[in-house]
């Protein structure tokens, strides 16, 4: 019998590669989008025609459409969300609203549906807080911004509801994923603005901004194996980001090789974060994911040339 998964925000960029992956592995896959952030059917819009895929668009703060969807769910990949850290702080009511109550509703959907798995997209970028170390998942979790507080709010909901209602339920800690798809974040908004000036590039902050990366090709493969995960302890938590940090200003320096600028001048808007809630080092331990086989297969620099030349091909 065919197996069917429900994917929120299966239209994003994320998203749309996990449904690749989950077509691929013969998987029927429904998929709900609001298509807010400029997403659209561009990726999906294939499977949907050869009947691989059923798209619904529809906000996850809907609880009543939500409970109208009549299929039996195996599992649930919940990627849906206010996805920007300085939207939270400017308006922290709708990143209150679709992160933790839209994330509530998929918790409640599980409960009253008797869907017994979900794979939750949180944050290691911004859950951990202003840290100096490597972070493991037993780090206390002090966020800075709104964003991150809905996303620990919910880890929190994740583990009432697997103890309370025996759900498998594991959350990822995703570190910055980047890659072609992806129309936002550092290295895109480069990218824009070298091409509209490759002399000059402004820097948000000091430019010293160290954080954790990965790509997205690795990032499928982490997905597919905690899809495939037997989650003994009924809610668990994986870091999952390349063991590497990049600088803002090495990223600026990638970004120029790649398009073959040279003496491009640097102008910092100054202070240590690019925005309020910005974290001004990220790190990740990944043992606990490499321990289970998984391992990132390229490095952030390889992945920036290959983003590149992904954006290159789409004329960006």
């Amino acid at each position: 019998m065919e197996e069917n998964i429900l994917v929120t925000g299966g239209c994003g960029f994320i998203g749309s590669h996990i449904i690749d992956q989950l077509v691929k592995d013969g998987y029927f896959v429904t998929v709900i989008d609001d298509l807010s952030a400029g997403t659209n059917l561009q990726y999906i819009h294939n499977y949907i025609k050869d009947k691989k895929v059923d798209f619904y668009q529809f906000d996850i703060r809907d609880f009543e459409k939500l409970l109208k969807l009549d299929r039996e769910y195996s599992c649930i990949i919940h990627l849906a969300a206010q996805p920007d850290v300085k939207v939270s702080v400017n308006n922290p009511r709708l990143d209150f609203e679709v992160n933790v109550d839209g994330s509530f509703n998929i918790l409640e959907l599980m409960r009253k549906k008797d869907i017994p798995k979900m794979i939750f997209a949180s944050s290691g970028g911004t859950i951990y807080g202003e840290t100096q170390q490597s972070n493991n998942e037993n780090q206390p979790l002090k966020p800075i911004s709104n964003y991150g507080a809905a996303k620990a709010a919910i880890e929190m909901y994740c583990s009432s509801y697997s103890s309370l209602y025996s759900m498998q339920i594991t959350s990822i800690r995703l570190g910055n994923i980047f890659g072609p798809r992806s129309t936002h974040g550092v290295m895109y908004d480069f990218y824009r603005k070298l091409k509209k000036n490759p002399k000059e590039l402004v820097i948000l902050g000091d430019g010293k901004q160290t954080k954790t990366y990965l790509y997205i090709s690795d990032t499928i493969e982490a997905f597919n194996l905690l899809l495939n995960y037997e989650n003994k302890n009924y809610f668990d938590v994986f870091n999952v980001s390349s063991n590497e940090t990049i600088s803002v200003t090495e990223i600026a320096d990638e970004l120029t090789e790649a398009l073959g600028l040279s003496n491009v001048s640097y102008m910092y808007t100054g202070g240590k974060r690019g925005w309020k809630g910005d974290i001004v080092f990220t790190s990740m331990d990944t043992n606990k994911i490499r321990s289970l086989g998984w391992s990132n297969k390229i490095t952030i620099r390889e992945g920036i040339k290959l983003y590149v030349k992904w954006l290159n091909e789409q004329k960006y």
